[in-house]
């Protein structure tokens, strides 16, 4: 495995000084234009979830693919005899499809992590910081690695190359890194097709109207195709953030706050039922309508500007 491992382009030996360059002029341009995008504790915090989370992507890299191993060999011998191939090679054409597929199985991933609660849990350290800025793009969760594989089986079930599927997923990170900049104006036709930092801002509001919006990595396409686009337009200005904080800059705490609440819910929950839907509901889900789903304030908020007859 560490032989196979050694053929993946790891595009972060590059990607990652760039990422520093980018705090570095973005936090200076801050300072020099007093746009406050940075507060140094949330930075601190931001940096230490981060480092934590690079080491356990590096730890589990070799899982993943091997993972994808697994189902890519299991699956050779159906492809010969129902598609006629045993993988679909390493052509041009294949790379530009491995890449929409994997953005595809990423819009999925990421939806789910904000719509069943469980998943939230693993994804909102990500969104829990007061500021929006290229630092908090290191700020991913400690245990999303170890099921995120899950999404992506179909490709090389299908006979992509798992190494092609991995790096396809490093590609996607990449560029989700520079979607994190109040400082981008909207692109015109390019954000159209493709995500950009005008409505990944939307993303990481908190706002009722923008909750559970603008899914997408690099193409905003599956938003526009499956329901959840919200451009940025309504001049509404994004409060970046989550409706229950932590409060806190403890990086254990930023990473699992979520997880206890869930226990909290589940071990106060009267029926099996309950249990089962305060960790695979929607975050907000509650029996008696004491706290509410996205959904629901969403609907009430427009029950509210449009009452109903």
């Amino acid at each position: 495995m560490e032989i196979l491992l050694q053929k993946v382009p790891n595009i972060f030996h590059v990607a990652g000084p760039l990422f520093v360059l980018a705090v570095i002029i973005e936090s200076y341009i801050s300072y020099r234009e007093k746009k406050e995008l940075y507060e140094w504790k949330e930075t601190v915090a931001s940096a230490w979830v981060g480092l934590i989370a690079a080491i356990l992507n590096t730890v589990t890299k070799a899982w993943q693919i091997a993972f994808f191993l697994f189902f890519y060999e299991l699956f050779k011998p159906l492809r010969v005899q129902y598609l006629g191939y045993e993988g679909l090679g390493l052509h041009w054409w294949v790379w530009i499809l491995c890449l929409i597929g994997d953005d595809f199985s990423f819009y999925w991933h990421h939806r789910f992590c904000h719509t069943v609660r469980l998943f939230w849990a693993a994804h909102v350290v990500h969104h829990s910081s007061i500021k929006f800025n290229f630092g908090i793009a290191f700020r991913n969760g400690w245990t999303i690695f170890f099921y995120k594989p899950i999404y992506w089986i179909w490709l090389p079930i299908l006979g992509f190359d798992p190494l092609m599927v991995g790096f396809a997923m490093s590609v996607n990170s990449v560029y989700q890194f520079f979607l994190h900049c109040t400082m981008v104006p909207d692109l015109g036709w390019f954000g159209k097709i493709f995500n950009t930092p005008w409505v990944h801002q939307v993303h990481h509001a908190c706002n009722i109207q923008y909750l559970d919006r603008n899914h997408g990595g690099i193409l905003i396409i599956w938003d526009k195709l499956f329901g959840t686009f919200q451009d940025n337009k309504k001049h509404i200005e994004p409060k970046f953030g989550i409706l229950h904080p932590p409060n806190s800059y403890n990086p254990v705490k930023l990473s699992f706050h979520e997880f206890a609440d869930i226990w909290k819910d589940v071990r106060n929950a009267k029926s099996w039922s309950d249990k089962f839907k305060y960790v695979f509901y929607p975050p907000g889900w509650s029996p008696d309508g004491s706290s509410k789903t996205a959904k629901q304030m969403q609907q009430e908020l427009r029950e509210e500007v449009v009452p109903a007859e």
